[in-house]
């Protein structure tokens, strides 16, 4: 992971992704990129 990601845990299929910012913001916008699952925003990341 380099300095400019955080990680992303999907609530629900558990998958760890690491992404960037703008990752992020497309990640709350459209769901987890491997399951679909609506995430929100006050779900943590590292």
């Amino acid at each position: 992971m380099t300095p400019h990601e955080r990680e992303f845990t999907c609530p629900d299929c558990g998958r760890e992704i690491p992404v960037t910012e703008a990752m992020l913001e497309a990640t709350l916008r459209h769901g987890c990129p491997v399951c679909g699952a609506a995430v929100e925003s006050s779900q943590p990341t590292a």
